[in-house]
């Protein structure tokens, strides 16, 4: 028989308690499957034999085409994105987006396009946003969303961000999960109009008015993408932007934030590297230089190796202080958690 009713999930750390907690409630011939996709990046996945031990359905990784049946509970397999198509499953190593691979926003646009309002979309504990822009897509189509209360969430950053964003229907703890979620199979579920979709805002480009040939912060035209360097656009999926390179990594702004800081920690890493190595090869050219007996060289490698390891220290104390890292709206998720 074909199953009509999908449930999709997303977590990441800390969301493996909590996807045993919610598998433990399903009953046995649940009348919808179940996706899953934990951030696990390409590391070998325990999580179907955990999964199946935890309740009453059995888990698995599933082969690329797979039909989908119902009281089944499918893991996205390491390095693979999970996408739904009607009726069957597709693997597919696509590019990364919010930095990973699996990745849930994949999982949750298939589901709503494939399914529409017979999707129900979850977001467990996890860092960053994803799984939000996804849950936008299963409201835009009809479905239903279900975040973990962020107060009992080991890492309430996922959730948040959905609540923050989505105007999510149901919040609850991961040991309530699994009966709501049958409840919510079996009743009916009323089509919903689509949301239109809002364009993003270009960004307004300063009069160039430095000198020619100098240095000058202007507002870039596009982004850079972390994974490939590729030029980004920008989109708004209800309240929420997201940020997609011409070749498919695509980041939530709380994810894109995380990524650019790291690839700005690295720029700076990769520049101390480098003044540090200028500062040992003009010191072995002084060297050199006065074995020789030219004395004016040697005098000017030492001074060039003098300045590369000054300008390593600068950037050092760079490094070494603590950066400015806001949390997105932190006093409206501390008035969402003290709803």
């Amino acid at each position: 028989m074909e199953c009509r009713t999908l449930i999709v999930i997303a977590a990441s750390a800390g969301g493996l308690e909590a996807l045993e907690a919610l598998v433990g409630g399903l009953p046995r011939g649940l009348p919808a499957a179940v996706c899953v996709v934990l951030h696990i990046g390409s590391r070998r996945s325990e999580a179907p034999r955990i999964l199946t031990k935890a309740g009453a359905l059995t888990a698995t990784h599933p082969a690329d085409g797979e039909a989908i049946r119902c009281g089944h509970i499918y893991v996205a397999p390491p390095d693979h994105h999970l996408l739904v198509e009607p009726g069957r499953l597709h693997l597919t190593r696509g590019p990364r987006e919010n930095g990973t691979r699996p990745a849930a926003d994949p999982l949750f646009r298939s589901a709503a396009d494939a399914y529409g309002r017979q999707v129900i979309g979850v977001v467990l504990s996890g860092t960053l946003s994803d799984g939000t822009a996804g849950c936008s897509a299963i409201k835009r189509r009809g479905g239903t969303t279900v975040v973990q209360d962020p107060a009992e969430a080991r890492f309430p950053g996922m959730p948040r961000s959905a609540l923050r964003s989505v105007a999510i229907d149901h919040r609850a703890r991961a040991a309530e999960m699994g009966p709501l979620l049958a409840r919510l199979v079996q009743a009916p579920n009323p089509t919903l109009s689509p949301v239109p979709r809002r364009a993003g805002r270009p960004h307004a480009v300063k009069e160039d008015t430095n000198m020619e040939g100098e240095y000058d912060l202007n507002v870039p035209v596009s982004l850079t993408c972390p994974d490939c360097g590729g030029a980004m656009r920008e989109a708004t999926m209800d309240s929420l932007p997201y940020f997609t390179c011409h070749i498919g990594h695509r980041y939530g702004a709380d994810s894109m934030d995380e990524a650019q800081f790291q690839m700005m920690e690295q720029a700076f890493e990769a520049a101390v590297r480098a003044l540090n190595e200028r500062a040992a090869l003009c010191q072995r050219l002084a060297e050199g230089a006065r074995s020789k007996g030219l004395a004016l060289s040697a005098k000017r490698w030492e001074e060039a190796g003098r300045e590369a390891r000054e300008r390593a220290q600068v950037l050092v104390r760079f490094l070494a202080q603590d950066w400015i890292r806001p949390l997105p709206n932190a006093e409206d998720e501390k008035e969402t958690d003290e709803a």
